[in-house]
């Protein structure tokens, strides 16, 4: 990987981060504010809806994790490696998931294995 295509994937992945953060920031702020509701369904809908909205942000968080340790794998000089097999990770699948640790051919034969050990249970 070239120091362009390094530099090219550290802004996609900090400019993903400050979006991240930021959609954390108004979630916070939605559900600071108090709401009082006297009627027993608008507050059961309210609370799904919440409940929809932090489940969300908890798969963000887990996103954030993953950007974070891409850009250690960016500084360390090991992004774009796959870490079962050592071959390069292609840059179309980096731009389609930046996160991602394995190349293409893992990643499948990993789907394979996972769909063989569900249909054992």
């Amino acid at each position: 990987m070239n120091q362009a295509e390094i530099d090219f994937f550290r802004r996609l992945l900090e400019r993903r981060m400050q979006d991240l953060l930021s959609e954390a920031g108004k979630t916070v702020e939605g559900m600071d504010q108090e709401e009082n509701f006297p009627d027993p369904t608008d507050r059961a809908s309210l609370e799904a809806d919440r409940n929809s909205v932090l489940r969300i942000r908890d798969r963000e968080r887990k996103l954030m994790v993953k950007i974070q340790e891409a850009l250690r794998r960016l500084d360390r000089g090991g992004y774009g490696i796959c870490e079962v097999c050592g071959d390069e990770i292609g840059i179309d699948r980096l731009k389609a998931r930046p996160v991602t640790t394995l190349c293409i051919a893992c990643k499948s034969s990993q789907e394979v294995e996972e769909r063989k050990s569900r249909r054992l249970l």
